[in-house]
Formats: structure tokens, sequence, C-alpha cells
């Protein structure tokens, strides 16, 4: 299955109800999950105001949307429907291109973002940057969750990471795999920042 463009925003109900505070939300996705982490796309900051652009990463380092697929294969064990699962491209990204048939009012909206929607598979996350960009790398998704929610991956602009939140054993799946920086976190306490 290739992605396919979701007009039924319906299926994002789940995320808006979950009562979990905006920010938390963008963040973390619904505070409904028994374990959270931060994916660590590049270190947590060294020293207070500390800025991003100050960290030296080595020239090989994986762009986010390669540590986003392998976070994504990890956690594709730990859900019945890994050939299924919905994928949200954040409208505000200028290197990000919604599907065509997505209309302005036909978005997911949460409080200061809105979304489109794309159905696939996590093993389609392979071709993210042919269907969404230019070719060359781009953001990941913005929110993946499989179809039986069983986890939720939400990466937003602002901060250095993604939130994920899924049961403990995919949390702990998650920290052991050493191909990528995932920490445990609580979504409710503040995370680290670059200013």
């Amino acid at each position: 299955m290739a992605f396919q463009y979701q007009p039924d925003t319906s299926v994002a109900e789940w995320v808006v109800r979950s009562g979990t505070p905006d920010i938390q939300l963008i963040l973390f996705g619904p505070a409904v999950y028994d374990g959270y982490a931060r994916l660590r796309f590049i270190p947590d900051p060294d020293e207070p105001g500390q800025r991003e652009a100050d960290v030296r990463l080595p020239y090989d380092h994986p762009a986010e949307i390669e540590q986003t697929r392998r976070a994504l294969r990890t956690l594709s064990r730990f859900t019945s429907t890994p050939e299924d699962c919905y994928f949200c491209l954040w409208d505000g990204y200028s290197d990000v291109n919604l599907p065509p048939q997505a209309p302005g009012d036909g978005l997911f909206t949460l409080p200061y973002r809105r979304y489109a929607i794309v159905r696939g598979a996590v093993a389609d996350l392979a071709e993210w940057e042919a269907t969404f960009g230019s070719g060359g790398p781009i953001a990941p998704p913005a929110f993946v969750w499989p179809a039986d929610h069983s986890w939720c991956f939400a990466s937003d602009v602002d901060p250095h990471w993604a939130g994920i939140g899924a049961t403990p054993a995919a949390v702990d799946a998650l920290v052991d795999d050493p191909e990528i920086d995932v920490v445990r976190a609580q979504p409710a306490e503040t995370q680290p920042t670059y200013r």
C-alpha cells in the first residue's frame, strides 16, 4: 500500500478528544499510554542557553527522517496493524508538499497546528521524501499512529526530539536500540530545550 490521502479526519478524533493539554498533545500525543520516550534527533543541550546551531555532529549523523524510520520499524513490532497506519503532515513546513487533494478546511486541527492525514504502512515511510518532498531529506511526519492506537509518534517543528507514547515494552525496545538515541520521558515535566 502506498500513501493514500485520508479526507475523513474523524480518524484523529481519539487524539483530539483525549483531554491532553495542548502543548503536551502536540509534543507527545495523547496521554493514554503507560510509557513515554523522546527520540533525540540531536543530543540534549549541555548547558543553559545553548543553541542548536552550536551542536557539532559527525558528518554521517543520520537525518531526522532516517531516525524516525528506525524508531517506527521498532514500534511496528508492537502493533497488530503495522500495514494500516495514519501519518500526519503539518501544513506549515515549507519543504513538505501536502497531498494535492487536501483542502484547507479538510485538515485535522489542533491548537496552533493543522495537518493533512495520509494512510499507509510503516514500510511506506521509505518513500516519504519521494512522495511529499523533492527527493532530499524532509521533516518527518508530525504524527504517526497505527489503526489499533497501540502507540503514537509525535514530531513537532520546535523541539530537537520526537515524543513517543507506547507500552513499557515498546519504550524498552526503543531505549535498547543502539542505532537511535531514545530516552524515557515524563510528558507532564519540562523537557530539555535549546535557546
